[in-house]
């Protein structure tokens, strides 16, 4: 090969590298893209030996079956998706908004999911059923969870259309309600029906696993957090992604969460999470971890 040939080779291939990068830029941009370039994080959460927290997109891998627990916070912008995992049974709590449907689909199917056991839609709202209707067409569904409380809305309608389309039914808890999720114990502990305020509708679940004790809210507010007494908990996923009409002082009092998972979207419109909600969460101690700044975030609970 001559001088010019090599010259125009060298040249050839500096182009094509210049490509595949602004190709995988684009991508990694795009939330149905490459999302897994992001290094993980790993943090020991005190007090808790056998609890660390990782974020970053890296951590979306395929689960090993290792009977560990998971939990995953996914970053699906400003709306909620919580994914539990352990001894191979699954519970999802609500699929985020109709534009995130495909990309929490996409997080499941690369953790390696085929069934989802529980699917929860803690209430009617479109940033947390909007995917349910791809979830429920894209996976094996065991029992779903909702509120009897219903909307008057076409996200409502695609909903219930994808259940009747697979013979499935909906099932509206009870207060007290338990069930498992391999190892881990799930109790109903909030779900009220036939209010104004949809947010207050929300199913609430206490999730306990070796002593090591979780709080998903949905979008619950003051109203329904200083109705009744609560147990302390160490992990909470915040209510209403950090709104400042939920996570009351008297609540956050009663539960004293070492850990606190914020799911917002990046810039978003609502100014979620409020100043007033982080400075409550931050005064009783609690280590804050938020989708619009650490990408997804799981929880790994390791056997004792």
């Amino acid at each position: 090969m001559n001088k010019n040939q090599n010259k125009k080779s060298s040249v050839a291939g500096s182009i094509i590298t210049i490509l595949v990068l602004i190709v995988m830029a684009i991508l990694g941009a795009n939330g149905d893209g490459l999302y897994s370039t992001q290094a993980q994080n790993v943090e020991q959460v005190d007090n808790l030996e056998n609890v660390t927290i990782h974020t970053g997109e890296g951590v979306i891998s395929k689960i090993p079956n290792d009977g560990n627990l998971r939990v995953y916070c996914l970053d699906v912008g400003q709306g909620d998706s919580i994914l539990v995992v352990n001894e191979n049974k699954t519970m999802l709590i609500d699929a985020s908004t109709n534009q995130m449907g495909s990309r929490v689909v996409k997080y499941l199917k690369d953790l390696g999911i085929t069934k989802i056991d529980y699917l929860i839609g803690t209430h009617p709202h479109e940033d947390h059923i909007g995917g349910l209707d791809d979830v429920i067409k894209s996976f094996e569904i065991g029992k779903i969870y909702m509120p009897k409380q219903q909307a008057n809305t076409k996200t409502f309608e695609d909903v219930l259309d994808a259940v009747k389309s697979k013979k499935l039914k909906i099932s509206a808890p009870t207060i007290g309600e338990k069930f498992k999720v391999g190892n881990a114990e799930c109790e109903i502990m909030s779900c009220k029906n036939n209010v104004e305020n949809l947010n207050d509708c929300s199913i609430v679940i206490q999730m306990n696993c070796d002593g090591v004790k979780y709080l998903f809210t949905g979008d619950m507010e003051s109203e329904v957090e200083n109705s009744r007494n609560w147990n302390q908990v160490d992990i909470l996923k915040v209510g209403h992604h950090g709104s400042k009409t939920s996570s009351s002082k008297n609540f956050l009092e009663q539960i004293k969460p070492k850990i606190a998972l914020i799911s917002c979207g990046e810039g978003n419109d609502y100014g979620h999470p409020h100043d007033v909600a982080v400075k409550r969460l931050e005064k009783i101690g609690a280590k804050i971890y938020r989708t619009d700044k650490d990408k997804t975030i799981m929880v790994l609970q390791e056997k004792k």
